[in-house]
């Protein structure tokens, strides 16, 4: 089966950790040599490189092509336009689309499927792309494509129920999008909840000792640590994560990510007067990741929204149990005492529910295997069972569409 994966949300030379959970999910579907994944991310044009335009002029240092993991990638830039731009960015995003998804099909041949992750605007431009090639379509929900861009624009609701309406089959990564989607008026019964999986080699508990893994962070080695992981933006809330770590003695976080609102927060934790406990850690390769949760005692997560958090089940696969706020899926996540703690979106409860994990903790190893639950190898099979009813929905006799 070859299948045409269409999502802005995927790792490149310039942005390696971008979107590396749909990375995740496709290089291993593509491992198993049941379906040969091509990728098409599309990348917003921006003029420059120079570093003074910050995580613009990454989007113009992504290369026009690569390969990852034995996969094609395909990196065609689109316009967009401010204060209007979401309106007809599915327009823009599809005539880039369409261009590549000609050329590749005369350079590599015709496709099967085409897979699109990220409902808006990603699933929308797939979908114009499936009509045009007469093609089977399947679209992932990831999270604020369906929990956020519906509460802000019509229009846009009305293209993700449209888009979803044309796919033969929707995919989502929680319980909690699923029944979203049916509220918004899809049809269920195309709906398949597939969640995350976890890579259990690379997130495994640390062969080093923890305590200098906290020294290398500059934590004393006998104190407690706590740390946060996602971008430094308001949804994910680490002012929150800074307040109740503010109010818990004894108690250091670090927080790795990148984002705008960094100068900010750096501004909370001066004027908290925490900065011997609280630091900013920058953004970290996913691969030294694994060793940041290993020498953390708990980890903590205090979004508005999230699809499945990718980040919980990262910590409780190093031994590292979560306090996280009850948000969309995140329930889902964290279902068991060795997986950690709730909390409500507040400061206050968060801090309760820390001073609560603190006082009574998992054992590491409950919590290792509570993680173990969640391997990628049920998800892989359910994609490629989806993908091929999906195929097989068009007809036995339908033809591989050529170039229109």
């Amino acid at each position: 089966m070859r299948v045409l994966t269409v999502t802005s949300l995927y790792p490149n030379a310039a942005q390696p950790n971008h979107g590396i959970f749909v990375e995740n999910r496709m290089a291993r579907v593509h491992a198993t040599g049941r379906a040969e994944v091509t990728v098409i991310a599309p990348v917003p044009w921006f003029p420059s490189t120079a570093k003074v335009f910050g995580a613009y002029a990454d989007l113009a240092r992504v290369p026009a092509r690569e390969e990852r993991r034995g996969i094609r990638i395909e990196h065609p830039r689109y316009g967009t336009i401010p204060k209007v731009g979401m309106r007809v960015q599915p327009a823009l995003y599809h005539a880039a689309l369409a261009r590549c998804a000609r050329r590749l099909i005369e350079e590599t041949g015709p496709f099967d499927l085409i897979d699109a992750h990220y409902f808006y605007p990603d699933g929308v431009a797939a979908a114009r792309l499936a009509d045009a090639l007469d093609l089977p379509l399947t679209i992932t929900a990831r999270g604020t494509d369906i929990n956020l861009i519906p509460t802000v624009s019509e229009t846009a609701t009305r293209a993700i129920l449209a888009a979803a309406n044309r796919a033969e089959a929707s995919i989502t990564v929680c319980e909690a999008l699923r029944a979203e989607m049916i509220g918004l008026g899809a049809d269920g019964a195309r709906i398949h909840t597939l969640r995350n999986g976890v890579d259990l080699d690379a997130f495994r508990p640390p062969v080093a000792d923890r305590a200098a893994l906290k020294h290398a962070l500059d934590v004393p080695g006998d104190a407690p640590l706590a740390v946060s992981v996602g971008g430094l933006v308001e949804r994910k809330g680490h002012h929150l994560t800074i307040d109740a770590v503010a109010a818990t003695p004894g108690l250091h976080l670090r927080i790795a990510g990148a984002g705008p609102e960094r100068d900010a927060l750096a501004a909370r934790i001066e004027a908290m007067g925490v900065g011997d406990r609280v630091r900013l850690s920058g953004s970290l390769p996913h691969a030294a990741l694994a060793d940041f949760y290993g020498a953390a005692d708990l980890s903590i997560l205090s979004s508005s929204r999230e699809g499945w958090a990718n980040v919980l089940l990262e910590s409780m696969a190093c031994g590292t149990p979560v306090v996280a706020t009850d948000a969309w899926g995140t329930p889902e996540v964290v279902a068991a005492p060795e997986a950690g703690r709730l909390a409500t979106r507040d400061a206050v409860d968060i801090g309760v529910q820390i001073a609560r994990l603190m006082a009574d903790r998992p054992d590491r190893a409950a919590t290792r295997a509570y993680a173990e639950r969640f391997s990628w190898d049920e998800t892989v099979e359910g994609v490629l069972r989806v993908f091929g009813e999906s195929v097989d929905s068009r007809g036995a006799g339908a033809t591989r569409a050529t170039v229109p």
